[in-house]
């Protein structure tokens, strides 16, 4: 079995992210052998002895302007992914960040799954929150096929390329990296009960049904449009491998009421894993030791399982 090198950036040094970092980091290695783990960033608020880590930058204190503190948790990004580029790094878990401090930083991009895309050269990527266990038990992987958007904005941004373009990011990330060898994908529907045969709007029936068939005929296992009320639930029953969600909310909101501290956020698309965990900076509570490094723990472990794959598909060892 391959063992994976896998970079930890520690996000805003003002936040939860370092803290919930390294906590991880112990319980990761106390229990897991099959990867290495490496902090990546500043020295920042919470020092701690004992864990490999590759310094980027000078100290962050608690009362660092937006400005240092962007700076500093862009830096650490922008470094791990050098040395992912560069072979040392097979897969990379990213701590929150603070998106107002990365544009006082002259970071103007709307967050770090499109640094990554823009340092690494990847377009397209896809927005994956992924959960192997739930509260239900069962998995649930459901792909975002739009993002950080005004709602009023998706009707005219979905469209067949994007559809098409994420199912099949999703089906490869899926085969590739989960070693599922016949994903199971449904597509989500726009409008309430799948528009009624276009009672409720023409989305499904122009520009989904069409996607639909279309990614059948090229052999990718995908149904739909599939209402909102229902494919959640039959995900969770076992019927489907992922969800493509059209929009943030609707897939969000399903996804955290069953993972809220168990899921993942993961970026496919890229040439390594990229993870991160669901949640955000929680100023309020950081250094308090009141943040819960669970979700961080599930990315670190997410990234080493993937990147395994990865390494065991390219070096033949599948």
């Amino acid at each position: 079995m391959s063992r994976p090198n896998i970079a930890i950036t520690l996000g805003d040094p003002r936040g939860i992210g370092p803290e919930v970092a390294l906590r991880a980091v112990e319980r990761f290695e106390s229990s897991a052998k099959t990867a290495t783990a490496v902090i990546v960033g500043p020295h920042g608020p919470m020092d701690r002895t004992g864990v490999s880590n590759y310094t980027v930058g000078h100290r962050i204190g608690w009362d660092a302007a937006d400005s240092e503190a962007g700076a500093a948790a862009a830096t650490s990004l922008e470094k791990a992914v050098e040395l992912a580029l560069a072979g040392e790094f097979d897969g990379i878990v990213t701590a929150p960040v603070h998106k107002p401090s990365l544009r006082a930083a002259g970071r103007v991009v709307p967050g770090q799954t499109e640094m990554l895309s823009d340092l690494s050269q990847s377009k397209p990527v896809g927005m994956l929150m992924a959960a192997e266990r739930t509260r239900l038990g069962q998995p649930l992987r459901v792909l975002l096929a739009t993002t950080h958007m005004p709602l009023r904005a998706v009707p005219s941004e979905l469209n067949e390329e994007i559809l098409r373009q994420q199912a099949k990011l999703l089906d490869h990330a899926l085969r590739e990296d989960w070693r599922i060898p016949n994903p199971r994908i449904a597509l989500c529907a726009l409008n309430p009960h799948a528009s009624d045969s276009g009672l409720f709007g023409s989305e499904e029936t122009e520009i989904m049904e069409p996607v639909v068939k279309d990614l059948a005929s090229t052999g990718i296992d995908i149904e739909g449009p599939i209402p909102a009320d229902t494919v959640f639930f039959r995900a969770l029953s076992g019927e489907f491998d992922a969800v493509i969600a059209p929009y943030h909310d609707v897939g969000m909101a399903a996804f955290k009421t069953v993972a809220f501290q168990s899921g993942v956020n993961v970026t496919i698309g890229l040439p390594f894993v990229r993870t991160s965990p669901d949640h955000g900076t929680a100023f309020g509570i950081a250094g308090t030791g009141k943040a819960d490094e669970s979700s961080m723990l599930e990315a670190l472990n997410l990234a080493a399982q993937l990147s395994r794959s990865r390494l065991d598909v390219n070096s033949g060892h599948v």
